[in-house]
């Protein structure tokens, strides 16, 4: 097995994603609400009409401690005001609290709870302390929301299915490893909840033998952009070639190319396990002919290549840092780097410099903290997206390392970071 294959399983088998993490607190429960919602066509079904029937954003406040509900109806060509509710959590009582009014002037209030992760029951009263309403929450997936309204002796009065439907106008996108153990249990279903959360595109780094999670390219490709992202960026790995294996590699290459392109891919990146063991600049230099190589085959047919940092890029080989070296002796022309920005902190350089020092070589760059974005405050993720003299790198791309809860929530949480705290 290739040192680089083996390194992968390594990681795979080793990282915290493979480690259970649950929903626990009502605050964080209640958080699942959050987002643009649209009804289905029918309470049974997730299929969405082109005009839904009801329009629903619910805008986190406070800290996630509570949110404002704003529901529109469709009628007549046009939205209507349907509700509004400001839904928060009672840290005294522990429970949430709803106070809201329908478009016949009446206001309500409610009271309620989760009883697990997915089960949220509230029981509403108008002002005059008369019964209004009791409504059921079940979370079939944190996309997909199932509510139904009863009346007081406990009949059911309707239901309705929400499906999230989150503004992808950002260009915010995601790599998979993310959601690696989702991917592969389920990669279509999990595709659909990175549609539904706000994902633009995605990124991967499982292309084996010509396939996608087991989908040939195209096949894959479709199933992406059927839930309205793209497959944009995709992680390879094969090691540096003797010199009696290098026309096998190249052929390699130039097939990986080809599936590439045929799924819709606009740029390749690759990253280096085995720098512990160069030990001098001859060695490296190696590296960047084999990169070099790699880059103009890659913009001879189409498609652009950038080299992907971890820590050890930032070590030092005869008195030179090697990921300098490495943007000092490959080619601008054919080969691009995508900037990981955690790795770099842990390596302890600032992204800033390199940004500001190489303006036009970073096309790509993973938006990665300790936990959950922006929750660690070790990153100046600000400054980074905002600063006067260079402008961020082209593709944006989310990916969590370490978790606090399910994987699936961790990436809605950094979507949601992105588009409401720091993106203009």
């Amino acid at each position: 097995m290739k040192v680089t294959k083996l390194l992968v399983l390594i990681c795979l088998f080793s990282h915290p994603l493979l480690s259970q993490h649950s929903v626990e607190s009502q605050i964080d429960r209640l958080h699942q609400y959050v987002g643009h919602w649209v009804s289905s066509i029918h309470s049974n079904t997730d299929s969405v009409a082109a005009f839904p029937h009801i329009k629903m954003n619910n805008i986190s406040k406070m800290d996630k401690l509570s949110m404002q509900v704003e529901v529109l109806q469709y009628q007549k060509g046009e939205y209507n005001p349907l509700l509004t509710e400001l839904i928060a959590y009672d840290s005294n009582s522990n429970q949430i609290i709803a106070l809201g009014q329908n478009k016949d002037a009446i206001v309500f209030k409610g009271t309620g709870r989760f009883s697990n992760e997915k089960e949220w029951e509230m029981q509403d009263v108008d002002m005059l302390g008369n019964f209004y309403l009791h409504v059921k929450f079940d979370f079939q997936s944190f996309s997909n929301v199932l509510l139904e309204g009863f009346d007081e002796s406990g009949k059911s009065l309707w239901k309705t299915r929400y499906i999230k439907s989150n503004p992808k106008d950002k260009k915010i996108g995601i790599q998979l490893v993310s959601v690696h153990q989702d991917m592969l249990k389920d990669p279509v279903g999990t595709l659909q909840e990175l549609g539904r959360m706000g994902y633009s595109y995605i990124e991967t780094f499982v292309y084996n033998d010509g396939t996608f999670y087991g989908m040939s390219p195209t096949k894959f490709r479709k199933v992406v952009e059927a839930q309205e992202m793209q497959f944009l960026g995709s992680m390879t790995f094969h090691d540096l070639p003797t010199s009696d294996s290098w026309e096998s590699s190249m052929k390699w290459w130039s097939k990986c190319i080809d599936d590439h392109l045929a799924a819709g891919v606009e740029y390749l990146t690759t990253s280096n396990n085995q720098l512990k063991s160069v030990k001098t600049k001859a060695e490296l230099q190696r590296y960047c002919d084999y990169y070099n190589t790699i880059g103009k085959l890659c913009k001879e047919k189409g498609i652009t290549f950038a080299f992907h940092n971890h820590a050890d890029e930032f070590g030092m080989i005869e008195g030179s840092l090697i990921y300098d070296y490495l943007l000092e002796n490959t080619d601008p022309e054919y080969v691009h780097f995508q900037a990981d920005i955690y790795w770099m902190d842990i390596g302890g350089v600032k992204a800033v410099d390199y940004f500001q020092k190489y303006p036009k070589r970073f096309i790509s760059w993973h938006i990665k903290d300790y936990k959950e974005l922006g929750i660690s405050g070790e990153i100046n993720w600000m400054e980074l997206f905002h600063h006067p003299d260079f402008d961020v790198p082209k593709y944006m791309v989310t990916e969590v390392e370490d978790y606090s809860y399910p994987p699936l929530y961790s990436v809605q949480l950094a979507w949601e970071y992105l588009y409401y705290q720091i993106l203009d």
